[in-house]
Parts: structure tokens; sequence; C-alpha cells
């Protein structure tokens, strides 16, 4: 009878911690990315969405920002997984290398605006607490998530873009 008791008392107390888990974010992270919305939306709202919808279409022009800054705006503007919507702005030759390039982006961008891609908030959340205990500064760890991030994306969208001209040229060749 003694395993009724562990398990009753085990049982409860696992719905306890998610309870205590469950205040710690509504009382620490969820301000905070509210705040960040909010004003991710009053930039839009003062910058315009015409005005925005024009760089966007301004930076799928050039590799180096299709590949940078509109990942970048996509996700933070739009966040995961609205801002794969942003791909209606470069030709369908280059879609399958902006997705990648998103994609490679969206857990690096958590660390300095979490809201962007909630999903993956918990795995940053995860090594930023443990180098939190080890001494270490995670406003550090999170401006160079981002830099890295952005160079990554960088990479990764000119390599698939190299990569779809090759499979294309290749399958024009076979037909």
């Amino acid at each position: 009878m003694e395993w009724i008791q562990w398990f009753g008392t085990h049982f409860i107390g696992m719905f306890e911690a998610g309870g205590k888990q469950f205040m710690g974010l509504l009382t620490g992270i969820v301000p905070t990315l509210v705040v960040l919305l909010t004003f991710t939306y009053a930039v839009i709202k003062f910058v315009g969405e015409e005005r925005i919808n024009n760089a966007i279409q301004f930076a799928a022009k050039y590799m180096l920002l299709r590949y940078t800054l509109m990942p970048i705006l996509s996700i933070m503007l739009l966040t995961n997984p609205m801002a794969y919507t942003f791909g209606r702005f470069v030709p369908d030759k280059q879609k399958p290398a902006f997705y990648d390039s998103l994609v490679s982006f969206l857990h690096p961008v958590t660390a300095l605006f979490p809201y962007a891609n909630a999903g993956e908030l918990f795995v940053y959340l995860g090594i930023a607490n443990g180098l939190k205990q080890a001494g270490y500064s995670t406003s550090e760890l999170a401006v160079r998530y981002f830099l890295v991030g952005i160079v990554i994306m960088l990479i990764r969208g000119i390599i698939t873009e190299q990569i779809t001209k090759f499979l294309a040229r290749k399958m024009e060749a076979n037909s």
C-alpha cells in the first residue's frame, strides 16, 4: 500500500511543480513578450504596412538582403509561422533558399525577441539558465546567438540558392 501513497504524492507533486513553473513564466517572460509584441505592432503602425512591404520588395532583389534583412524582418514583424508569407516577394526559384534561411534563423532570434518564435523559447531558456548558473551573462549569449544566426542564414540561403539552380539546370537537361 505504500506505492499508492507514493504515487498519490508524486502525481500531485508533478502538477504542483508545473503550476510553479507556469507562475514563474507568467510573472517573468510573459509580460516581456507582451511589451515586445506591443512595441513591434506600434512600429508597424508608425512606419506603415505599405512602407514595410516596399522595403521587403527592395530587399528581395539583392542576395545579401534577401538572406539577411528579409528573414529578420519577416520573423520579427510577423512571427512564426506567418513569417513564411514574405516568400511571396521572391521568385519561385528563390523560395527554397528564402525558406531555408528563415528556418535557420527561427532559433537564434528567440534570444533577443522571444515572441518571434515562442516554440523555441524553452530551448533558449534552458541554455540561458545553464549559463546563468555557471556565472555567465545571458545578454552576451543573446547577442551572439543573434549575430551568428545572421551569418548562418546568409550562408544557408546562398548555398540553397546555388543547389536549387544546379538541380533546375539538371532537370531541364534531363527533360
